[in-house]
C-alpha cells in the first residue's frame, strides 16, 4: 500500500519583524536561559549547556534532523538563508528562528524551525520541513529528529535516564545507562497488551542532563531510541518516525515532521517532565479538576479474589472503617464476563438487585465504593459481540487483536456501538448500582494496534491517536452522573499514557514490582500533573509487604487488600490481617490522615532520584519540610535542600517521635543512620 503526501506550497512571507539573513560562515547560536543551540551553513546542530561547572553534553555539530527514502539519506543541506522573528501563540512570547537549506545532488529542501519561549526555559522547539525539489517521486521511509551523541560522565553510571515506553517484563521506567544498552522507545504496542507512555526520553549525568520528545497534540507511533554501544564514545538519542506505508513525496510537495523538542537540566528527569507538561497545557492537554475525595485511603477486596463472597467482603467491612479506610473496592469476579458486566449468579444470585443492596450496606456504614472494569475488552462468546459482531478492532491480516491476559479481543475504540455501550456501562455502575467511583484496570488499555476494520477512523493509526477519547467519554460521563465521581486509571505495569491522563482524577502505582517503583512512579507522575492523587496500590505489593514508609513518605494515598478474619485458604491468608499487623496499620493511617502529604507540594527539584545517596523525597507543607530516605543501610550526612539559610530548624523522626537535633538552613547537614527508611519533619525554630 501507498499513501499519498498532500501537495503543499512553501509561502514565505516577510513580516515587519522578521530578519533575514543571506547564508554566511558565521554559525547562529540560539540561547534559552541554560540552553544553546548553535546551528552551522551545512543546518547541522551542536546542544549545550550554559549551566555553571556542567561539562559538554555533546561533542561537535552533527546531522540532527534528517530524512531517509528509498534512494538515499538526505543529511548534507547547505544554507541558503535563515530569518529570525518574534512570535507570540499560546505558549507565550517567544523567537522562531527559520533555516532554509537546499541538498542539491538528491534535490530536497528543507525548512529548519526553532522556538523558543520565555515561558518555557531551557526547551526549542523543532518543525522541520522537506520539499521535494526533483521531478521524480521519492517513497520516504522515516524521519528523524534530534539525534544527538551525548558524553557520557566518568561515573560507574554513565547515565541515569528516563525511558517513555510500556512493555511486557513491566519494567523501571527510571534506568542506568551504561555501554550496551539499547531500548527502542516505541510508543506503539511492544507486545499483544502493552504499548503507549510518554512521549520523552532523557538521560543525565550529575552535572546535566537533555530531553527530548514529541509535542503533538494526539498520541503518535513515534519512536525515542537510546543507543549506546559498547564501542562508542557517546549515547546515541533520538526522536523518530518511520512511516507504516511507503510514503510517497510528489515533486514539489512537501513533508511536515511532527512538533518536537530539546532541553536541558540538573539533578534529574523532574524538570524536564515539568516543562514537557506545562508546555502541553498551553495546548490544551491539562489535567483533570482534583477531586478532595481521590485522597482518602483505599481497602480493596482482592485479597479475596475472584472466587470471593459477599460474605466474606461484608465481615471485613467493620475492621476496614475501623482503621480508617474509606473506600471499599469490588474487584475483578463479579461480572458475567468482560464485556458482559452485569452480575453473575456464583456471586451475586440475587442479580443487579443484590448489587445494589450490597452497595447501600457500604454507604450504611459511612464509606464509598468503587467498582473494578476492564472497558474495551470483551470474551470470546460474550453477548455483546454476539448483539455486535462487526466491534472487534481488526489486524491488517484481518484476525481480532487478542488481549492475552483477560483472553479476550480489543473492541475497537472508534465504533459507534462501543461508544454507546461503555457509556451506558458508566451509567449501570454509577446511577442503577449506586457505585462512587470505577477503577479502570488493565494494560491493554494504555495503546492499541492499528484498526484495518474502518470504525470511523480515516486510516488506521488513527485507532490508537483517538484512543484517549474513549476514556473522555467514560470520565465526562461519570461526572456526569456523580460530580464528585473517582475515576483511577490503573494501566498495570505500563509507563501509563500521556494523552489520557486528563481523563482521571487518580493517578496509580499499578502493580508495582517493587517499593522503588511505587517510589520512582510517584515522582514522575507529580512532575507531569502535581495536583491528582496518586493511590500506592496495595501495601502487601511492596518490599516487605506492609511498607507504608514508601506509600505516605512520598505523598501517596495508602492502600491494602487485607482478608479480615482468616479464611482458611493460603492464598487468601497470605494477606490476612493479624494482631501485629493491625497495629502498624492503625499507626500508618494514623500518620497519614495527621500529615496528609499526599494533598502538600511535592518538591520534586530538590533530588536526583538516580545519583543523590540516600533515595531522598521531599514535601513542602506550609513552612514545614517534610523528608523521606530509603536505603538498605546508611550511615552518614545528608543534606537537607529547600530551606531557608536565615533560619534554624528543629528535626523530628515523626515515625518513631524522636527529636533528631536542629540544623541551620545555612549549613543543613544531618548526620543519620537507618535502615531502609527514615521519614523526617523539618519545622522553624522560633
Amino acid at each position: 500500500m501507498m499513501r499519498i503526501l498532500a501537495n503543499k506550497k512553501i509561502t514565505i512571507i516577510s513580516l515587519c519583524c522578521c530578519i533575514a539573513f543571506i547564508t554566511s560562515a558565521q554559525n547562529t547560536i540560539i540561547k534559552n536561559k541554560n540552553l544553546a543551540i548553535e546551528v552551522n551553513d551545512d543546518l547541522q546542530t551542536k546542544v549545550n549547556t550554559r549551566f555553571n561547572n556542567a561539562k559538554p553534553l555533546t561533542n561537535g555539530f552533527s546531522s540532527s534532523e534528517y530524512i531517509q527514502t528509498k534512494y538515499f539519506t538526505a543529511k548534507n543541506f547547505h544554507l541558503t538563508k535563515k530569518e529570525k522573528n518574534n512570535i507570540k501563540d499560546a505558549a507565550g512570547n517567544g523567537v522562531e528562528w527559520k533555516f532554509f537549506g537546499s541538498d542539491n545532488i538528491n534535490h530536497i529542501d528543507k525548512i529548519l524551525s526553532i522556538k523558543t519561549y520565555n515561558n518555557f526555559p531551557d526547551a526549542a522547539y523543532f518543525n522541520v520541513q522537506y520539499i521535494n525539489k526533483s521531478n521524480k517521486e521519492l517513497p520516504v521511509i522515516k524521519w528523524v529528529n534530534n539525534e544527538y551523541n551525548v558524553l557520557p560522565s566518568s561515573d560507574t553510571t554513565a547515565f541515569w535516564s528516563f525511558q517513555g515506553s510500556s512493555h511486557a517484563d513491566r519494567r523501571d521506567w527510571v534506568q542506568k545507562v551504561n555501554r550496551g544498552f539499547h531500548e527502542k522507545n516505541f510508543m506503539g504496542m511492544n507486545a499483544s497488551d502493552y504499548g503507549g507512555g510518554i512521549p520523552v526520553i532523557d538521560l543525565w549525568r550529575k552535572d546535566a542532563g537533555i530531553a527530548v520528545g514529541n509535542t503533538e497534540t494526539v498520541a503518535k507511533l513515534v519512536s525515542l531510541p537510546i543507543d549506546f554501544d559498547q564501542y562508542a564514545d557517546a549515547s546515541n538519542m533520538s526522536l523518530q518516525y518511520q512511516y507504516p506505508e511507503r510514503e510517497i513525496l510528489q515533486p514539489n510537495d512537501t513533508l511536515h515532521t511532527f512538533e518536537t523538542f530539546v532541553s536541558v537540566h540538573e539533578r534529574d528527569c523532574f524538570a524536564t517532565l515539568r516543562n514537557f507538561s506545562n508546555f502541553m497545557q498551553t495546548k490544551g492537554i491539562k489535567p483533570a479538576t482534583t477531586e478532595p475525595a481521590a485522597f482518602e485511603p483505599i481497602w480493596c477486596a482482592w485479597g479475596y479474589e475472584r472466587d470471593f463472597t459477599l460474605k466474606e467482603i461484608l465481615n471485613t467491612l467493620p475492621k476496614v472503617k475501623e482503621l480508617g479506610f474509606k473506600w471499599v473496592g469490588l474487584d475483578d469476579g463479579y461480572q458475567q464476563a468482560e464485556g458482559d458486566w452485569h452480575t453473575n449468579k456464583e456471586h451475586f444470585p440475587g442479580g443487579d438487585e443484590e448489587m445494589k443492596a450490597f452497595i447501600d450496606s457500604i454507604h450504611a456504614q459511612g464509606m464509598k465504593a468503587v467498582l473494578w472494569w476492564a472497558p474495551m475488552a470483551a470474551d470470546p462468546g460474550s453477548k455483546v459481540l454476539k448483539t455486535h459482531p462487526d466491534i472487534l478492532l481488526q489486524q491488517e491480516n484481518g484476525a481480532p487483536q487478542y488481549i492475552t491476559w483477560w483472553d479476550a479481543y480489543y473492541m475497537s475504540p472508534t465504533d459507534k456501538a462501543v461508544i454507546e455501550e461503555t457509556r451506558n456501562t458508566v451509567k449501570m455502575f454509577m446511577q442503577d448500582w449506586g457505585f462512587d467511583a470505577l477503577k479502570l484496570d488493565g494494560q491493554y488499555m494504555n495503546a492499541c494496534a492499528p484498526d484495518y476494520g474502518g470504525h470511523n477512523i480515516d486510516y488506521p493509526e488513527q485507532s490508537f491517536e483517538k484512543l484517549p477519547l474513549l476514556f473522555k467519554e467514560i470520565y465526562e460521563t461519570a461526572k456526569s452522573i456523580k460530580p464528585d465521581a473517582v475515576i483511577e486509571f490503573c494501566p498495570c505495569g505500563d509507563v501509563m499514557n500521556f494523552y489520557h491522563m486528563p481523563y482521571t482524577n487518580q493517578f496509580v502505582a499499578s502493580d508495582p514490582t517493587s517499593s522503588w517503583q511505587v517510589r520512582l512512579k510517584n515522582k514522575i507522575y507529580k512532575a507531569l500533573m502535581p495536583q491528582t492523587a496518586y493511590f500506592g496500590d496495595h501495601v502487601e505489593l511492596t518490599d516487605t509487604k506492609e511498607d507504608f514508609a514508601s506509600q505516605i513518605g512520598i505523598g501517596a494515598v495508602p492502600g491494602t487488600k487485607f482478608v479480615y478474619p482468616a479464611t482458611g485458604v493460603k492464598s487468601k491468608d497470605e494477606n490476612l490481617l493479624t494482631p501485629e499487623k493491625e497495629k502498624l496499620f492503625e499507626k500508618w493511617m494514623n500518620i497519614y490522615n495527621e500529615k496528609m502529604l499526599s494533598k502538600s507540594i511535592f518538591r520534586g527539584d530538590l533530588y536526583d532520584i538516580g545519583y543523590d545517596d540516600p533515595e531522598t523525597y521531599c514535601i513542602q507543607k506550609g513552612d514545614t519540610m517534610y523528608y523521606s530516605f530509603y536505603n538498605a543501610d546508611f550511615n552518614g550526612t545528608v543534606e537537607l535542600r529547600g530551606l531557608d539559610a536565615k533560619k534554624k530548624y528543629a528535626v523530628y523522626d515523626y515515625v518513631n517521635d524522636k527529636k533528631l537535633g536542629t540544623v541551620n538552613g545555612s549549613n543543613p547537614q544531618l548526620q543519620l543512620n537507618f535502615k531502609q527508611s527514615l521519614l523526617i519533619e523539618v519545622y522553624e525554630v522560633k
